[in-house]
């Protein structure tokens, strides 16, 4: 049984002390912060229970938080005008303290038992969505200045054959952001993988695996098959290298458009965006204008981009 994601024309995120915060948090303006325990637009969150008044140093410490908070917005601000975005990307709210499960959306199931669940959406009620980009063609530095100064949290799903001739572009990459940035499985060839043998797709898949681990120093837990397509045997070989999830998605961004999975082509809370690592060789722009694009269209439609590993 073959499962296909994707068509194969294309080759191809007490009190006082809380209105203390909220009057800062107003001061502050609308334009966005670093994504934390605080819900989007709600400003700077209140200390843990238990830990109001402590001591003469609180009130100082108070307002050293709400002045970073305030810097951290100002500076979102000017880099998401520096980059052309229509407004400053929104907070993510904090990550939950335990994840959500992840099962096999509904007709994306093969007969297998125990294999790694097949998803487009993770399962939340926050506005959010996660933001991935596939296989490692184009390797922009402009693309890291951009997600570093609009704190744009991402995922990359890399294939060897493409990202083998510039292995420090994306060590770079994966240290480009304060919480960092996750490298995982997209094969070592892109091949179709339905088409080959079990030993075959776990050779694709495993052996990523182990060039992942060799290069960039972690056995990565997703793994996203080329073109959305896979087969009982691609789950199996997967799951047999230390694959945990397999995510598609729901809508694909590029420069110019996007295109969308689900019927009334619109986002969802939880909704993965695929895009590619694609200059103007390939399509209608460049990596940040694929990323304008995009974040004018989140952010638009009241979504925040947070970070896919704290959810699977």
């Amino acid at each position: 049984m073959v499962i296909s994601a994707h068509p194969l024309r294309r080759t191809l995120g007490a009190a006082l002390v809380v209105a203390a915060l909220a009057s800062a948090a107003t001061a502050c303006g609308g334009s966005g912060s670093e994504p934390g325990p605080a819900a989007p637009g709600r400003g700077a969150p209140a200390p843990a229970a238990g830990q109001q008044g402590r001591g003469p140093g609180s009130a100082g410490a108070l307002d050293a938080y709400v002045e970073k908070v305030r810097g951290q917005r100002a500076a979102r601000a000017l880099a998401a005008k520096k980059w052309g975005l229509t407004r400053p990307p929104l907070d993510a709210p904090a990550p939950p303290k335990t994840k959500p499960r992840i099962t096999t959306r509904k007709g994306f199931e093969t007969d297998g038992e125990g294999l790694p669940p097949v998803f487009t959406t993770v399962p939340t009620k926050e506005k959010i969505v996660f933001l991935t980009i596939d296989d490692g063609a184009e390797k922009d530095p402009q693309l890291l200045r951009m997600m570093k100064e609009l704190r744009i949290p991402y995922s990359a799903f890399l294939s060897d054959y493409v990202v083998k001739d510039d292995y420090a572009y994306f060590a770079r990459m994966q240290k480009s952001q304060e919480s960092g940035v996750a490298l995982h499985n997209h094969t070592l060839n892109h091949r179709y993988l339905p088409g080959l043998s079990y030993s075959k797709q776990k050779r694709e898949i495993c052996g990523m695996q182990d060039v992942i681990e060799k290069r960039f120093g972690k056995r990565p837990p997703l793994f996203r098959p080329p073109y959305g397509n896979y087969n009982e045997d691609t789950l199996r070989a997967a799951k047999s290298c230390g694959v945990k999830a397999v995510p598609l998605w729901a809508a694909e961004a590029f420069p110019d458009h996007m295109e969308w999975r689900e019927w009334d082509r619109d986002l969802h809370p939880g909704d993965i965006v695929l895009t590619h690592f694609r200059g103007k060789g390939d399509w209608k722009g460049t990596m940040p204008d694929m990323i304008r694009r995009v974040m004018n269209v989140i952010t638009a439609k009241g979504y925040a981009v947070a970070k896919l590993e704290d959810y699977v």
